[in-house]
This record gives C-alpha cells, structure tokens and sequence, in this order.
C-alpha cells in the first residue's frame, strides 16, 4: 500500500438513520417547549417578507443548534444529520437561518429581549428552584431580604476582518461587547435576565441604564419577587448618573464601586479614627494592587451624596462604604512614614442600613468587585 500523493478533499457524514449526535436535546427543547419559547417568538417576531416566516420555528432550531455547540451558521447543520429529523420536524437549513438573522434590525432584537423576558417567566413557573424569593428578615447586618442585580460587561474574542461591529475595547482583545445583567438570591445561582451584544469599542456603560431597566423589569415579574428588596451592583465603569437613575427609577437600590474623585477623598477624610472596624475574612481576598492576599480589614461609612454638582433632581443621597488596608508597596516598607498609611475602596450604596449593615455590606460588595 501507498500513500497518494494527491489526495482529494475528504468528507465526512453523520448519516446513520438510525443514531443521533445530541440526543440530549431532547429533554432541553421539550422544557423550551413547555416554557413557551415558540409560541413566544411566533407571537413577537415580526421580521417582514419571506424570511421572517415561521419565527417561532426557526428561533427554535437556532436555540437547539446552539444547545448542541453550534457556534457558526454552518454549524446548525449538524441538526439535520442522522436521525434527528425523527426526533424534530421543521430543522431548517443554514442558508434559510443566515437569511433569516441578516433581516433583523435593532427593533427585532428589541422583540428578542421580549420573548427572552417571558420565556424565562416560563421557565420560573416550570422550575421554581431557578431563582427562588429569600426568606425575609429584619436582623440587622443580614442580607436575606436583598434580590442581588449584577451588571457587568465582557468582551467576546472574534476573527475575521469582515467581522461586524468588531473592535478593540478596554482589555486590547478583537472583539464584540456584551453587556449582561444577572439575578441572584441565597439560594440560588446567577440567572441572566438581560443582556446586549454591542460593537467592541464602546464603553462599558453606553446603554446600561435601558438594559438595567430592562433587568429590574423582568426580576420583578419572576415568581415571589414582586415585592421583594432589589439591590443593583456594578463596578466603577456604571458610576454615573443614567446607571444609578435607572436603577432608583426601577425602584432599587444601588451599590456601585466609585472612583478616588476629589469629592469621595473629602468625604473618606472625616471619618474619625474610632470609626473604623476591624474584619478578619473568612477567605482571604487578592489585592490587584500589591499582589498580596488580604485576610483583614478594616471599613467605616459616612453619608455622601452622588453627583452633587448636578442639579438637585439628579443628585442621590446614601452613603459610602469604605474599606481601608494597610498601605503596603516596597516603597513604604522601605523607607516607613511617621504614620501609619493606608489605601481605600469605596462603594456608593442606597441599601437599607437594617438589611446590609456596615460589616455586611463590605462582604456583599466587595466581594462581588473581587470576583
């Protein structure tokens, strides 16, 4: 036997009729089912002319394609293989997908996050462990009666130089941006209730205060959370005033990390020295700054007023929460002070003092700009 030296393309097929490559399929999409995806996207989808026929369907064969790790339009190909029209009918080819999705514009995107606030409703109603409503309480310092909303954004790594909206963003990576919001409670994991795909470059904030609108919206409609307490976190990127607005609007309140501005540092330095309170962590946190793993700390609050160059409509009464370290680059270990020097973290928060305390309030906050 030997080798060819001029091979020709080599094609293989998932084609036995009688074996499917993502049986697991069958369980999520019959729960998609029953949760009302289809019927939700029929009803919501208005893409116009042909290619916006049978939405439902084919929003439904894009979700399972994905499920199945798709990650391109060629890939949902896999979904007619073997013996899988058996187990689905109406699997649409990639070609009818591409051109179903090139039709879309912002305002089907807009009935997208519609259908997906409701879909999740569904599945609340048929999964009532997805995000279950905390115990309430009235002890001071726990944080039972709080429904955490965290918003943050991430940049998704793309290729290709055709690539839409593709650009570089905050961390020097090629990509797309995604802003994403996420619900969680006690006893449950984060649950996404709102996202947006934006073009790589833009800033973190552009648009958060609709999305975190949107967030609040959709947590208030899920089973046994409709009067619950919303808390809103988020990191230095949503300091500022259409993020906070949005959220206080909506009816929650706010902990969003603020910047070291010349007010924060006004405020930080009337607090007394008494003030402080010592916290040993359970887990130690790592400090970006000095590469060191923190196992104390200590933190204080004061009243403090956001925005408080604006107009008085705009401005937010609440208060800062503050942790102070021991100040410790080589530089001040070398050659000590006549005074102990310290760094400072700082929240805004509009919490209610009864449910996150000041102790309280440092583990919640910051353990959540740690992460």
């Amino acid at each position: 036997m030997q080798l060819s030296h001029t091979p020709a393309a080599l094609s293989i097929s998932f084609d036995d009729p009688n074996l499917v490559s993502a049986a697991g399929l069958v369980p999520v999409m019959r729960l998609a089912d029953k949760a009302g995806l289809s019927t939700l996207a029929q009803q919501r989808m208005t893409v116009a002319g042909d290619k916006g026929a049978n939405a439902g369907a084919k929003i439904t064969t894009l979700i399972a394609g994905m499920v199945a790790g798709a990650d391109s339009i060629n890939d949902m190909d896999q979904l007619r293989h073997g013996g899988m029209n058996r187990l689905f009918t109406r699997i649409y080819a990639p070609s009818t997908l591409g051109s179903f999705l090139r039709s879309f514009t912002f305002g089907h995107v807009r009935q997208l996050d519609a259908v997906a606030s409701r879909f999740l409703m569904g599945l609340a109603d048929q999964a009532p462990g997805l995000v279950p409503a905390p115990a309430t309480t009235s002890s001071r310092g726990r944080d039972g009666g709080y429904v955490f909303i965290d918003v943050d954004d991430t940049i998704i790594e793309v290729h290709g130089h055709q690539k839409q909206g593709a650009g570089f963003g905050y961390s020097g990576i090629r990509g797309l941006n995604a802003l994403l919001a996420t619900v969680t409670t006690k006893d449950s994991a984060p649950v996404v209730v709102a996202q947006r795909l934006r073009r790589g470059s833009c800033g973190s904030p552009r648009g958060a205060g609709r999305l975190i609108a949107d967030a609040i919206t959709t947590t208030r409609r899920l089973p046994g959370l409709q009067h619950q307490k919303l808390l809103m976190r988020a990191d230095s990127a949503f300091y500022g005033r259409p993020s906070i607005r949005a959220a206080i609007k909506a009816g929650a309140d706010v902990s969003v990390t603020v910047r070291m501005d010349p007010n924060v540092k006004r405020a930080i330095a009337t607090i007394a020295d008494g003030a402080w309170t010592t916290i040993r962590y359970t887990d130690a946190l790592f400090d970006e700054d000095t590469q060191r793993w923190i196992s104390s700390a200590e933190v204080a609050e004061v009243p403090f007023t956001a925005f408080a160059s604006k107009k008085e409509a705009d401005q937010v009464p609440g208060r800062l929460v503050v942790r102070r370290i021991p100040e410790l680059n080589k530089k001040d270990i070398d050659q000590p002070g006549l005074f102990d020097l310290h760094r400072f973290h700082a929240v805004f928060t509009t919490a209610d003092p009864d449910l996150l305390d000041t102790v309280a309030a440092d583990k919640r906050l910051f353990r959540f700009r740690s992460a």
